[in-house]
């Protein structure tokens, strides 16, 4: 695995810090997830462990338990984190300082330490405090603004989007980070918030405003400038059709037999098809409705217009395409048997990724991950007596 020899402590809990471990243990880190022993862990994160979120989230995982609020706590974790190569934390920004496990803490004892931050609003401004969620950020960084039917009032998007997002900007940070000390020989900070992922995933929405000063509005199921784009009616069903730009509209229209539709001046251009899309879309469905949702499919993907199903979960992992790019991988649990978890969108022709352990019992490793950093197994047990790990 091509990141076998990095070594990366994980301090993460609820969703975009995994997220960011995630990626890099689907890739053979070294990963110790670092928790509360579970006579003290108050949170109620882990309450169902065996369930498919924590453990899609948390696989090819080591556990190790340490009460990092205890002075011999602390004292095992900068042990840990002088031979390690990244930490990975998302906690408020003022927790790592209290604990005393902060960049600058670490970096005294080990200058090569990639240090990967995620909390919600940033470590810095008049926010950094608050708690920081997934629906909040999409609501503070504009997402749920331009989600939803016109007029509907704000619409969470139906994925933590801002907590995945950050987890994958975070997890690039840190591989950035790591290639970069190649070069420096020195470890580095790397830090995201929800609400910057957020921001940065409004992607061409903000641009529109940064450059031409145009608030975004809720469009539905349109797409917010190129017409025909959005949901459309057949005989048993609705197909998305993609056909904004120019010849992608004369095609749509050839196919469909829909020659009345070319020769309306309300729709002769993008610019004109754009103002009257609220007359538009109900035409196109009059065309649509004559077929099933399929043979529209069939006959604008030999047309080369974009089109396809909307499909429910179920019906997408049983489609062809999807079950072509093995997004499945299978790891076995000692109680509940073989799980499927979700795979990496990313693809590699001599380095994939690999599913291979699922979640770990709490503290199933502690012994072993001390043992490799020298502690005895008296030291151990003295640990256990005293119920730091």
């Amino acid at each position: 695995m091509p990141l076998r020899d990095i070594v990366v402590l994980d301090l993460t809990r609820a969703r975009a810090g995994p997220t960011a471990v995630r990626q890099l243990a689907d890739w053979g880190a070294r990963v110790v997830k670092v928790e509360m022993p579970p006579a003290k862990d108050a949170s109620g994160m882990a309450d169902n462990r065996d369930g498919f979120d924590f453990q899609n989230l948390h696989r090819n995982k080591r556990s190790l338990t340490l009460d990092l609020k205890s002075p011999a706590g602390r004292e095992v974790f900068l042990r840990l984190a002088k031979e390690a190569d990244v930490i990975i934390e998302n906690f408020r920004p003022g927790v790592k300082h209290r604990l005393g496990i902060d960049y600058e803490t670490i970096k005294a004892i080990n200058p090569r330490i990639v240090y990967g931050s995620i909390s919600g609003f940033g470590q810095e401004g008049p926010y950094k405090d608050r708690a920081g969620l997934d629906q909040i950020a999409q609501g503070l960084g504009g997402l749920m603004s331009v989600t939803g039917l016109p007029g509907q009032g704000p619409v969470r998007v139906g994925i933590p989007i801002a907590d995945l997002s950050a987890g994958f900007n975070l997890a690039l940070g840190v591989m950035v980070a790591l290639y970069e000390r190649e070069r420096s020989g020195e470890g580095q900070w790397v830090h995201t918030s929800l609400l910057q992922a957020q921001i940065a995933m409004m992607d061409f929405q903000a641009a529109r405003y940064l450059m031409d000063g145009e608030i975004p509005q809720q469009a539905g199921n349109n797409h917010p400038t190129g017409i025909p784009t959005g949901v459309f009616e057949t005989s048993d069903g609705h197909l998305n059709i993609q056909a904004g730009a120019q010849r992608m509209w004369l095609r749509l229209c050839e196919t469909l037999g829909a020659q009345a539709l070319l020769e309306d001046a309300r729709f002769e251009d993008a610019a004109s098809r754009l103002e009257h899309r609220d007359e538009l879309n109900p035409l196109i469905d009059e065309y649509t409705k004559q077929f099933t949702t399929q043979q529209v499919i069939d006959m604008l993907a030999e047309a080369g217009v974009p089109c396809g199903p909307i499909n429910n979960v179920g019906q997408t992992f049983a489609d062809p395409q999807v079950q072509q790019l093995e997004m499945t991988p299978t790891v076995n649990h000692p109680r509940r048997g073989p799980l499927k978890v979700v795979g990496q969108a990313i693809k590699m022709s001599r380095t994939p990724s690999h599913a291979h352990s699922p979640t770990p019992d709490a503290g199933q490793h502690s012994e072993d991950v001390l043992a490799e950093v020298g502690y005895s197994a008296e030291e151990i047990a003295q640990l256990k007596e005293d119920g730091v790990i």
